[in-house]
Parts: C-alpha cells; structure tokens; sequence
C-alpha cells in the first residue's frame, strides 16, 4: 500500500472507547508515580473492559487497523527479517552498533548478533544477567550495562532485592568483548538510584559515563532525595576495573528536600517531578548534550565531560508528562525531545489523546555559546492511529545521515517504526513507516518497537516481544545516507557524521 492512499492515515475515532471507560482522563491526571516510565521487568498485560476490545475489533473490520500481528508499512519500507527472542526471555531495550555486530538489550542480559549479512543476522553470542532495563552501549572492547533494578549483588547471577535494604545494589556493569563470543564482565559501579540509561562521552584515554536515574525516596539507603543531578562515572580504557565515580553534578539547583526542577503536581498537574534524568544525549563534535529530565528538557555545556554546564532549561506543562529522551539534528541548531506520556504502558496514539500529547516537541537552539536558547516550534506524532489495546508513545531514535536535511526513524511501541522529517522545524511530516497490528484485542499487552536505528544502510528495530527486525528504507530523500559508513555507533552518543 502507498504511505499517502493508505486509508490508516486519515482521521478515524479509535479510542473514543478509552473515553467512556474513564482510562484517558486517568492518564492525563494521574500523578507522576502512577505511571511509571519504561515497562516493567516483563510485559503487562491487563484485560480491558468490553468497550476497549469491541472498539478494537471494529478497527479491524473496518480496515482502521491492521489485523493482531498483521504487518504493514509504506511502500518505500521493506521487511527484511524478524529474529525472535531465544534465551533470554525478558522485555528487549536498546540496541549498540560496532563494525558489523548489532548488541541488542534485554531485560535478561544481552545478545549479540552478527549483521554482515542484513538479511539473515545471526546470533553470536547471549549473556545472561538479569537487571532491568540493562540499557547497552559500547566503546572498544569494552560493553556498557545499566541496572536500574534492586539487586542482591552486582553479579549476574544477582536476585531481586528490595531497595530499602543497604546491601542492595544498582549501577553499572562493564564487560570486556574483545571476544564477541565470549563477553567476559570485568567491573560493576555502584551509583545512586541505579542507571536507568546511560550515555558514553567517550575519549581517548578514558570513557566517561553519564547515569542517569530518578525516583528517589527516604526509605532507600542508595537513593536519597532530592537526588536533582547525575552520576559521571570515569573508566580507563586499559583498566576497567579501575571505573569509579568522579562528580555527581547537581543538574537543577534548589533549596529544601525536594530540591530544584518541575515540581510536578500539584502544581503543574500531570506533569513528573524531576528527581533526576531519564535520558541524555551527547554530542560530542559540539561539546553539546541535551537531557530530558522528567519535567524538564535541558541544554549543556561538555566542554568539561566531567563537569558539565547547563545552558538552558525548558518545561512544557500543558502538553508533556514526562521528558524522555532527546536527539540533536546534525547541525545541533534543533533538537527533538520525546514525551513518554503513560511511561510506555497505555494507549496514547488515538484521536481521544490527540495529536500533541505523547508526542515529539521539536526545539530550534538560537543564540550562541552559553548564552544559547532552546525555542519550542512544534509537536510530531505518527499520524495513524492505534488500536486502544496497543501501547503507543514517542520512543527511542536516531538520525538518518542525509546532509542538508533533518531526518529521523523512530520507534513507537505498537505504532510501530516512523521516519520522518523535520527539515522546517514548524512542518515536521512522516515519509515511511512499518508496523505489526495489535498483539491482543481483549488485553493492553506491553509490546512494540523499544529502539529504531539507522545504522549503515539498514534500519534496525529491537521489538519488545517480538524481537530483532531489519528494515530496508528505499526512498530518494534517504537514500543518500547508504553512502554514509560508522565504524560504532551508540545513539546517545551522536556522531558528526559528515566530518
């Protein structure tokens, strides 16, 4: 089917059963603690009530919807392969690149897989070590692993703890893989509140690791409020072992316990208290990272990796719930921010939420140096609606390296894989995409694209249930970026990818 005939992307009522049944204004108002960003250790599933799934099974039969598990997608997308989950069972996060391997996240551990060959990836090795959300990167020989759950131990064969005992443990883990089929872990950093996600600002003697981490509380020994910064954690590349934290700046300054940032509500009602990031991205070309931060979305300095500055800070309390991530353009004049409205787990692509909630924010940096502004310009949000039975929200991804224009592929949970542009920051508007119908029809079942990834030439997706896809993007406005080749690439840490 052509992306512009497709019926899918005309206007249609989907969600209208979400209304009725009270779930949406729910999801507006709730506060911040009730819906917690990213799923949880497995996929949810929650029956929902004969409203939702009669809602749904209408979609289907009036072609508003693909069919559960059917797959669709724009004429200039192809479906090359799906590898499904194997032995490691747990929900799959994020994805690294290096050379010819793609390292895929889970929340069980870590797969590697060997992608010379697109079309047929194959397995090369899979590490078990359990800790949610095990967020990867690499640098070298050397692999990245966040632990933002309470473990007995830093081992891999660590168990689930509660973190209000002190014995508890969550940070980071490093391991060596210098040998691909035999990763071996070589240190762990304790860090406060865990490592929900990470991003590597990488020089050449040492690597610097930005943790970030949230929701801090009284009752947790290593996770104290009001817990307003980062962890910068140093770790000499010829020894590893030797990795420790060197700063725990303080990102958003303030007196009392609840310290700096978005206080949240009931102030600004819907809107996350910040305690703390959820995800940053650095470019390090630029001396340029931009956080997003719960309730903020922020613009620093890192010109000083191990102190680095903030140049300006941003809210948007009428229409983001929660700062999620954040991807610079290749010039780092803008900047798109992503809300991950519902932390991942409810329907929010439907016409009940509409078009500016849960979406992207798209920012223009205007000025210079540390006296830089970030400037809203507007929203984008896939332009299909989903089933009210699909988790949908702005998820993780990158840039699609065409000079002169600003392009990005993105996963949305169950809305699937977006490309799109965003060249007139005032105009952003879809070219491609791909995605599978709903997992269920009688149950909101956690699934869909966690992470999608341009990475020489191949568009690659981590499914939180269905596992590893590659997609094929073939279209005259991208396909100038086939010509554009990385040697690694961890997306938090963007490269300048025409230097």
């Amino acid at each position: 089917m052509t992306l512009l005939n497709n019926p899918r992307t005309r206007r249609r009522r989907l969600g209208v059963a979400v209304v009725a049944s009270g779930l949406l204004a729910a999801l507006l108002t709730a506060a911040p603690a009730v819906a917690t960003p990213d799923p949880g250790d497995a996929p949810s599933a929650q029956r929902v009530s004969k409203d939702v799934a009669a809602d749904t099974r209408a979609a289907i039969a009036d072609g508003d919807i693909p069919a559960q598990d059917e797959i669709v997608h724009s004429d200039n997308v192809e479906h090359l392969v799906n590898i499904p989950k194997d032995a490691l069972p747990g929900t799959n996060s994020d994805l690294a690149f290096q050379g010819k391997y793609a390292f895929a996240g889970n929340y069980d551990g870590f797969r590697i897989f060997d992608i010379s060959n697109p079309k047929a990836p194959r397995t090369v090795s899979q590490v078990l070590c359990p800790g949610s959300q095990n967020d990867i990167s690499v640098s070298g020989n050397l692999l990245f692993l966040s632990t933002d759950s309470s473990r007995s131990d830093n081992s891999c064969a660590s168990t689930s703890q509660p973190a209000t005992e002190k014995s508890s443990w969550e940070g980071m883990k490093i391991f060596d893989i210098s040998d691909k089929r035999n990763p071996k872990y070589v240190a762990a950093v304790e860090t406060a509140c865990g490592s929900h996600t990470h991003s590597l600002v990488p020089e050449r003697k040492d690597v610097y690791i930005y943790v970030s981490s949230y929701s801090p509380s009284v009752t947790f020994p290593d996770c104290q409020p009001p817990h307003d910064g980062i962890s910068i954690i140093k770790v000499p590349r010829k020894a590893p072992q030797k990795a420790a934290v060197v700063n725990f700046p303080v990102l958003f300054p303030g007196e009392g316990p609840d310290g700096g940032g978005n206080p949240g509500a009931p102030t600004n009602p819907g809107v996350s208290k910040t305690t703390g990031c959820h995800d940053i991205t650095v470019l390090p070309s630029k001396d340029l990272a931009a956080g997003a931060c719960m309730g903020d979305g922020i613009l620093m300095s890192i010109k000083d990796p191990e102190r680095p500055k903030v140049i300006d800070v941003v809210q948007d309390n009428v229409n983001f719930a929660f700062w999620h991530s954040a991807t610079f353009n290749q010039d780092a004049d803008k900047v798109v921010f992503t809300d991950e409205l519902g932390g991942g787990g409810a329907a929010t692509c439907n016409e009940a939420v509409g078009p500016k909630r849960g979406a992207n924010g798209i920012y223009d940096i205007v000025g210079r140096g540390d006296h830089r502004k970030l400037v809203f310009r507007s929203y984008y949000k896939i332009p299909r609606h989903q089933a009210s039975t699909e988790n949908c929200v702005a998820h993780n991804g990158s840039l699609i390296p065409v000079k002169g224009k600003d392009i990005m592929v993105q996963a949305w949970y169950q809305g699937g894989v977006s490309v799109w542009d965003f060249t007139d920051s005032t105009k952003p508007k879809e070219i491609g995409y791909f995605e599978r119908g709903p997992l269920t029809t009688d149950t909101m079942t956690t699934g869909g694209s966690w992470s999608a990834y341009y990475y020489n030439g191949y568009i690659y997706s981590n499914d939180i249930a269905k596992g590893f896809d590659v997609l094929k993007l073939s279209d005259r406005r991208t396909d100038p970026a086939k010509r554009v080749r990385l040697d690694e690439l961890n997306v938090q840490t963007q490269p300048d990818y025409f230097d």
